[in-house]
């Protein structure tokens, strides 16, 4: 198939017709693909020994974080308790909270979904105080001496 019969340039004529075997000698494009997948095997070794030294250190910083966090509910069992009560408080507060908000939701469902006015008001409305509310219940949790756990 030569196109050779029609007025082209030579400067936009490309010759692709070279045989692949006066390229190159035989095999040779075998042994590339052999020293690419021999690096890419290397490059995900490495990679797995990088993600497994993050790994350990993820564990002796979470298992550090909770021996910390044990001394201190040893050291101050009163205020674990206390912690323990207040979280249980908290969190039966929160649920009348997300009572109330779902209420709300079901009663605005149309104007929240409509209107971008009442759906940023909706959000200013419930959202900084979820988001504290949370916080401070997490905070309390951790922070609260478990009863079950000293009985086990």
């Amino acid at each position: 198939m030569s196109y050779d019969h029609q007025p082209v340039s030579p400067v936009f004529r490309i010759d692709v017709s070279a045989e692949p075997e006066a390229t190159q000698p035989p095999g040779t494009s075998d042994r590339h693909v052999v020293d690419l997948l021999q690096q890419l095997v290397i490059s995900q070794q490495k990679q797995t020994e990088l993600l497994e030294v993050l790994v350990k250190s993820q564990n002796a910083a979470n298992q550090q974080r909770a021996n910390e966090l044990q001394q201190w509910k040893e050291e101050n069992p009163v205020l674990a308790e206390k912690c323990h009560a207040a979280a249980e408080t908290l969190s039966r507060v929160q649920t009348e909270f997300l009572d109330s908000l779902t209420e709300e939701i079901q009663q605005s469902e149309d104007y929240l979904v409509d209107g971008d006015y009442m759906l940023n008001e909706f959000v200013d409305r419930f959202g900084p105080r979820m988001a504290h509310l949370n916080g401070v219940l997490q905070m309390l949790a951790q922070l609260s001496h478990d009863p079950q756990a000293v009985s086990s």
